[in-house]
């Protein structure tokens, strides 16, 4: 790991939908490990995450949380579907200890960090009517008491644009009044706000511009007051009435065969940033992005494999999905792959390859993440981490020097001319860099006789080739291969061959 962790991702004359070859390195470097740094756990799914002062709040359906390493069931400490740990050790904060009566759906900081806001099944936060949305201080982790509207049925998603808060869902009523599963409140007084899109179903995802021009909704709504929006909208801040959004043409129009609808949204500067999941094989699952000035269409990535969570780290797009099948790229039987970065300029794959399992009860594996700039914490469902028990939560940092490359396999030799050894072999894997450095080292002394640079991806691993041009002739000579990423190196077994 180091500056260099991020380089463009040019193989052998092919476009592989990542970055065209040959690239110099990206200037905008996401420079997390692929090595999950350490992380308490949960006993089940994390729905929602905010990094506020210090600290990431997260919220789920989990009743116990566990320090790192505790097997299911151990050294378990009882947290009712909210939790808080510290963001640079991940430790757990004693002082965030709340008993909520049903689940935690969303979690979103206030800009200035002073609040967290949840929302969910709940109905009471420490014996107190808090029907379905609460806000808590950050600096003493105390219920704020002026935020407590009646929100009738379940929170499922909430964002801050200035001084209101927005929240979707599957409700119909807010204080007694009519707001079909989107509403708005002011996070000064707790009043319900005019803002009204009247959605005639769920919304899943609410997102607020950075210039706090708009607000996106998305879900499975056909209408927004009446009038026909499928999964995605853009609508007022003040009053919910709808804007020109000619980039929901991303999303296709449900059919018998094929419901695709949106279920996260993130906004960064100019562009906003949307996540699908779809019902019906070869239905759209990806990702897109779209001008919030116009409104347009900047990309669409059509990888499948339902994609649950989006956030901006480091200036790349994080997406936590279960990706089995990506144009240009991977296809399937390469395997499922839940955690990965998107260049947000193009939608290209970024190298970075870590991984979960899915994990009950939906199998999706990842479900929500966030960052607090340099690093990326993930929730979901799964109960892995690159193969390790690491249940509900983890996260990935800049620290640490990386993860280390996969072994190379004993090299093939050949000597067709005399003092030349041709050395092959298969390139080998890095999680988090993927140029490489290969050197042919001969005999015990490990002499370094030819040094290339390769890149690979997990989905394509291409042949290379060394050569040593001094051999002694008429002798037998025993080589391997070293593979070296700035920080690690490995070693293949030796073979030997007979020098022309």
């Amino acid at each position: 790991m180091g500056t260099r962790l991020f380089v463009a991702l040019g193989i052998g004359g092919l476009a592989l939908g990542v970055v065209v070859p040959p690239q110099p390195a990206l200037s905008t470097g996401a420079r997390l490990t692929a090595v999950a740094a350490s992380s308490w756990q949960t006993d089940a799914s994390v729905l929602g995450l905010a990094v506020a002062r210090g600290k990431v709040y997260v919220g789920g359906r989990f009743r116990t949380v566990r320090p790192p390493g505790a097997r299911p069931g151990t050294r378990e400490v009882t947290r009712t579907y909210l939790a808080a740990f510290d963001e640079r050790t991940g430790a757990l904060d004693a002082a965030m200890n709340h008993d909520l009566d049903g689940f935690v759906w969303a979690v979103v900081a206030s800009p200035d960090g002073s609040r967290v806001y949840v929302g969910g099944d709940f109905t009471h936060v420490d014996g107190l009517v808090r029907n379905r949305l609460a806000a808590f201080d950050t600096a003493t982790d105390r219920l704020v008491a002026g935020i407590a509207p009646s929100v009738s049925y379940r929170v499922k998603a909430l964002a801050i644009g200035r001084t209101s808060l927005y929240f979707g869902g599957a409700f119909g009523l807010v204080n007694g009044v009519t707001r079909n599963r989107a509403a708005a409140i002011s996070t000064v007084t707790g009043a319900l706000l005019p803002w009204n899109p009247d959605a005639d179903d769920d919304v899943y995802a609410i997102a607020v511009a950075a210039d706090n021009s708009r607000v996106y909704l998305g879900g499975t709504f056909g209408t927004l007051r009446g009038t026909s929006r499928w999964a995605v909208a853009s609508v007022n801040t003040s009053t919910g009435a709808l804007l020109s959004f000619p980039a929901a043409s991303a999303v296709p129009l449900p059919t018998s065969s094929c419901v695709s609808r949106v279920k996260d949204i993130e906004t960064s500067g100019r562009r906003v940033f949307f996540a699908d999941a779809g019902d019906g094989k070869g239905c759209f699952d990806g990702t897109w992005a779209a001008d919030v000035a116009t409104g347009k269409l900047l990309w669409k990535s059509t990888c499948l494999g339902a994609t649950e969570a989006l956030a901006m780290v480091d200036g790349w797009l994080f997406k936590g999905s279960h990706a089995h099948s990506c144009p240009r790229t991977f296809a399937d039987g390469s395997g499922t792959h839940f955690l990965l970065l998107q260049n947000p300029a193009t939608g290209a794959l970024g190298p970075w390859f870590p991984n979960t399992n899915g994990g009950p009860p939906t199998l999706v594996g990842p479900l929500v993440a966030t960052s607090g700039g340099s690093d990326l914490w993930v929730g979901g469902d799964f109960t892995e981490v690159n193969g390790a028990g690491q249940q509900g939560l983890t996260r990935f940092t800049n620290l640490g020097p990386g993860a280390v490359p996969l072994r190379p396999a004993v090299p093939k030799l050949s000597s067709t001319r005399v003092h030349r050894v041709n050395a092959t072999v298969r390139a080998s894997l890095d999680n988090d860099d993927v140029r490489l450095t290969y050197r042919l080292l001969r005999g015990t002394a490990n002499t370094v006789v030819a040094v290339t640079r390769v890149s690979s991806a997990f989905w394509y691993r291409p042949t290379v080739t060394l050569t040593d041009t001094s051999a002694p002739s008429r002798t037998t000579q025993a080589y391997r291969i070293e593979v070296f990423d700035g920080h690690h190196a490995v070693r293949s077994g030796y073979a030997t061959v007979t020098v022309r």
